[in-house]
């Protein structure tokens, strides 16, 4: 599953009722783009899509998270964060050695003058 089948399937995952059309608006992708990410995910079998009648009297989708999909999720999350983690604990190391580097040549900049 790539970011955006796993960001399509989190906002789904809060609201199945929302349209293709309020989802692109809310990834800020294109309305093609979030109809293609949804089938990708009805194919894997992540999501179903039921008919049913919204309030608007016009007939809509809602989708549904299937098991496979919520376990795809959770599997999904948990790499997101161990990537997310072990990206900070690089950034947090690489301000820590550029902190020391200026404060070495601010040391040297004061003994030059």
């Amino acid at each position: 599953m790539d970011e955006s089948q796993f960001k399509t399937l989190r906002e789904l995952a809060k609201d199945g009722t929302l349209s293709q059309r309020d989802l692109s608006k809310r990834m800020g992708l294109s309305l093609g783009r979030v109809n293609y990410l949804v089938n990708a995910l009805i194919e894997k079998g992540y999501i179903k899509a039921q008919r049913f009648k919204n309030s608007r009297n016009k007939i809509a989708y809602m989708y549904i998270i299937t098991p496979k999909g919520f376990s795809a999720k959770v599997t999904q999350t948990y790499r997101f964060l161990q990537r997310k983690l072990e990206e900070y604990d690089r950034l947090r190391q690489e301000i820590e050695t550029l902190r020391q580097e200026n404060h070495e040549d601010q040391r040297n900049e004061i003994y030059k003058t």
